[in-house]
């Protein structure tokens, strides 16, 4: 660099002397010898001029030549900064301004890797010939890349109606959001394109969002609002064809009684239905004004086991509640936690054959007490056992139906438990019985855990 320098230098130096010694030569030949004082000036004006040219050489070198030498010596290579303001004079400061200037944009090149590696969003970036120039981890998983798929076409190819060229081109005409369906789940894509100053296009971005469980949601919305129109409907049906046939007018006092006795079981069904629901919405809206009290599982279990007297005697059925000594006590919703063991008994009972076995355990393990309830009858699939809690699930609707339940008995309980920090489990084999097991917190553990 300092001979490319010099040779500046020197070339400005040589090309002065020349044009003086040029200027010399002339105004020696017009004074044609025979007038000394005007060669004296000429003489003195040549040497004064050739000062100059040294003096201006030296003075484009130091302002100039130099501190663009250190400029390019002190700079990045590895940043490509195609603007760079300086407004300082000094070349120290114009220098440290410019390190300011580098690590700033270092440091929020950094940051702005950091971000899209680790956000749960995906995104890809394309130039304008369709080749990925970037793409975060989250992108990699959710779409299934391989280390091929490295353009646009290879990667939405497989999904219709994803044209590159219309979403930049014809944003106005084409949607800039659409939902596919992969291995992964549903996946929202927006297409948002790249625009330079001038608002020509420069590529494209494609941001990914994991919609699997917002579908999910909206399908069990639906399937919800279609099972109570349809538990609904079976009972209105059935009560207005029987009402409108007492009014058509039936002399038999027996089937009339009949028919009024059909009438007020489906109205019973509907609204213990209706109260189901309520009580439902009043959890998942956190309405319900749970009155916690300190009570002891094992009485409590007692109490609900004695209610099924009648019943288990004339399906000559054995119930047993046994309960370990010193067991502690808890503070809970008294009424839920009732609601909970009275719906798992009558499971039981309903779904053991005549002669079957019922057994109802309390103890305590760890900081839990828990109770099992425990049966031989019909038994669960296990392809059922995931989805027993879901609302409105029966594993034999037709039998559930006869026997008055709605579906929402086990999805109420488990509301219950957890509102009151527990947990519900189901194990079940296929005719051989289920096991219900509810664990909730001892009362000091709760309280220690307050303060």
């Amino acid at each position: 660099m300092k001979n490319n320098q010099y040779k500046v230098i020197f070339t400005i130096f040589i090309m002065s002397l020349l044009i003086i010694l040029a200027l010399g030569l002339y105004f020696l030949v017009s004074f044609k010898g025979d007038n000394m004082q005007g060669a004296k000036v000429v003489i003195i004006a040549m040497t004064m001029l050739a000062l100059a040219s040294i003096a201006l050489a030296i003075f484009t070198y130091r302002k100039n030549i130099k501190p663009m030498s250190k400029m390019l010596k002190s700079a990045d290579p590895y940043n490509d900064l195609t603007y760079l303001p300086i407004e300082s004079d000094n070349v120290d400061d114009m220098m440290q301004e410019l390190r300011d200037k580098l690590i700033k944009a270092n440091s929020q090149k950094r940051q702005t890797d950091t971000i899209l590696k680790y956000m749960n969003d995906g995104i890809i970036s394309f130039d304008m010939s369709g080749n990925v120039t970037y793409v975060n981890p989250a992108a990699v998983g959710m779409m299934e890349l391989q280390d091929s798929d490295d353009t646009f076409t290879k990667i939405f190819s497989k999904y219709t109606d994803i044209n590159m060229e219309k979403i930049i081109y014809l944003e106005d005409w084409t949607s800039s959001e659409t939902k596919i369906e992969n291995k992964q789940g549903y996946m929202n894509l927006f297409f948002v394109p790249f625009k330079d100053s001038i608002n020509r296009p420069t590529g494209l971005m494609v941001v990914i969002q994991d919609i699997t469980e917002h579908v999910r949601l909206d399908n069990m919305r639906k399937e919800f609002v279609a099972d109570v129109s349809h538990e609904l409907k079976t009972p209105l049906t059935s009560i207005k064809g029987f009402s409108e046939t007492l009014l058509d007018g039936v002399d038999d006092e027996e089937t009339r009684n009949h028919f009024l006795t059909i009438i007020n079981d489906n109205a019973d069904r509907m609204q213990k239905l209706v109260q189901d629901l309520l009580i439902l919405s009043k959890y998942d809206n956190k309405q319900s004004s749970v009155k916690k009290t300190e009570f002891n599982l094992g009485e409590l279990a007692k109490k609900c086991a004695e209610k099924f007297e009648i019943e288990v005697k004339k399906k000559k059925q054995k119930l047993e509640c046994l309960v370990t000594s010193n067991v502690p006590d808890i503070k809970a919703d008294l009424d839920g936690i009732e609601r909970v063991i009275i719906n798992i008994i009558s499971n039981s009972v309903k779904y053991t054959p005549d002669g079957g076995k019922i057994d109802v355990y309390v103890g305590s393990v760890h900081n839990d007490v828990y109770i099992k309830i425990k049966d031989t009858g019909i038994g669960i699939p296990q392809s059922d056992i995931d989805k027993i809690f879901e609302r409105f699930y029966r594993v034999d609707k037709a039998r559930s139906r006869q026997m008055g339940g709605t579906g929402l008995g086990l999805s109420i309980a488990k509301e219950i438990i957890e509102q009151n920090n527990g947990n519900i489990s189901i194990t079940s084999e296929l005719g051989k019985g289920t096991e219900v097991v509810i664990r909730l917190p001892i009362r000091k553990r709760r309280e220690s855990t307050k303060g």
